[in-house]
């Protein structure tokens, strides 16, 4: 509960400040949800695309990775645009140029316009994240956003659910472009509802700033032009840690998951889509999991960094278990995906990390470089792998659609190992942080 203080005014009511607080994050949050239906959904759709277009290995990954492209790009401007814009302004266009972009997709007849569909849903959602955690260290305590990070990233896993499981079940009524196209009205939805209800902080909406409300000095805004403060934040040297182990670990899954372990699950274990979409589910969710207990379990403990190494071992353990143990479908191999994901959750703390070394007006900034890692980290990953699998590719098919071997995959996953090392390495040169904004001075 959020009692007034001697720093707040008379005026302040605590209950109405909740409640305007939780509707800006619902709305955001849902636009958060698509972002990771987007994110996922090429894996479960990959055979429908490969007969639609053509397709071949590399040619699926590149299409399903523009998304990761456009999404890498844009990340630094995202930032820019969250501190200097603010969430309102940023996540109205981007829910625009997504839900445009996914009717295109739906609609496409050419790989070509089926890529510039795609692109401009990368473009749209890449700013949604990012102006959502901006918002969160606007409306929300310092001591909680650990939690709030992995909040946010468990109700985002909600859509990546959805585009597995779920979404496996809904293609038996509607067709893949069907559901493109609905996703694309509900974004549109989501962009009218964020200009309408959503404030960038607190005083926007006639409110005092949370740390004036727990009677602190509010924060001091920007100083100097948005360009120096960038070039500010890319020579912090105690950002660029998070953004190697993003790139290492949660990089790797995403490419994974998002587009190769639906294959790999029926090339290699003779599971059909719904059956591998099980299996991408129980990570996802495990990835959710992970995000919100360590989130949690970190503003209670008071430590980000030792939880984050232990996750990046676990990430580590968890691959060497799917790709060297002897599982069959099952419990065992269910377990191994499921650790996959979880410890991979761990990874929401690097964001509490980056906004906790920087100055707090420059928090999407650092956010955004950290968010880069991750989406360079798929988006280079996911072609990649897929023509490493067309170099040894036997030539087989079935119903049109390319099958590889266990021997093409194994190629793949040394990639694999190598960013997991990555991010092993990056997690021992993170900044303890203990959970504070350090260039706050208490």
């Amino acid at each position: 509960m959020i009692a007034p203080t001697a720093e707040t005014p008379q005026a302040f009511d605590p209950a109405h400040f909740v409640r305007v607080r939780w509707l800006i994050y619902a709305i955001l949050a849902a636009a958060y949800i698509l972002v990771f239906f987007h994110r996922i959904a090429p894996a479960v759709v990959s055979s429908d695309l490969m007969q639609a277009f053509g397709a071949t290995g590399a040619t699926l990954g590149s299409l399903a990775a523009m998304y990761y492209y456009i999404y890498t790009v844009m990340q630094i401007p995202a930032g820019v645009l969250a501190d200097t814009l603010g969430a309102r302004i940023s996540v109205t266009l981007g829910n625009i140029l997504s839900g445009v972009g996914s009717i295109l997709f739906g609609m496409a007849d050419t790989l070509w316009e089926a890529s510039i569909g795609r692109a401009l849903v990368g473009l749209g959602v890449s700013v949604v994240f990012v102006g959502l955690m901006k918002s969160n260290t606007l409306w929300f305590r310092e001591r909680d956003y650990g939690f709030i990070s992995g909040l946010t990233l468990l109700l985002g896993n909600i859509g990546a659910i959805l585009a597995a499981g779920p979404l496996a079940g809904l293609l038996t009524l509607w067709s893949w472009r069907t559901v493109f196209v609905v996703l694309g009205g509900v974004a549109l939805i989501l962009a009218g509802l964020s200009w309408l209800k959503v404030r960038n902080t607190p005083e926007d909406a006639g409110f005092p700033s949370i740390r004036e409300i727990d009677g602190h000095a509010r924060y001091e805004g920007r100083q100097q032009h948005w360009w120096h403060d960038l070039l500010g934040v890319l020579a912090t040297r105690r950002v660029w840690p998070g953004f190697w182990l993003n790139l290492g670990m949660p990089g790797s899954m995403l490419a994974f998951i998002g587009l190769w372990a639906i294959p790999f699950l029926r090339d290699l274990h003779g599971l059909e889509r719904a059956a591998g979409s099980v299996y991408t589910s129980l990570t996802l969710a495990g990835f959710a999991g992970g995000a919100l207990f360590s989130g949690w379990f970190s503003d209670r403990l008071g430590r980000r960094k030792p939880l984050l190494i232990i996750g990046v071992l676990l990430y580590g353990l968890a691959w060497l278990g799917i790709l060297y143990g002897n599982w069959t479908p099952g419990v065992a191999g269910m377990a191994w995906f499921v650790l996959l994901g979880f410890s991979c959750g761990s990874f929401v703390l690097t964001y509490a990390c980056a906004k906790e070394v920087v100055a707090p007006a420059l928090s999407g900034m650092a956010i955004a470089l950290v968010n880069t890692g991750l989406f360079l980290g798929a988006g280079v990953l996911q072609p990649l792998f897929g023509w490493i699998l067309d170099l040894s590719w036997g030539g087989q098919l079935a119903n049109g659609v390319r099958v590889y071997s266990a021997a093409d995959y194994q190629a793949g996953f040394f990639l694999m190992l190598g960013y997991v090392t990555i991010a092993i390495v990056a997690s021992t040169f993170l900044h303890e942080t203990r959970c504070r904004n350090i260039t706050l001075g208490s």
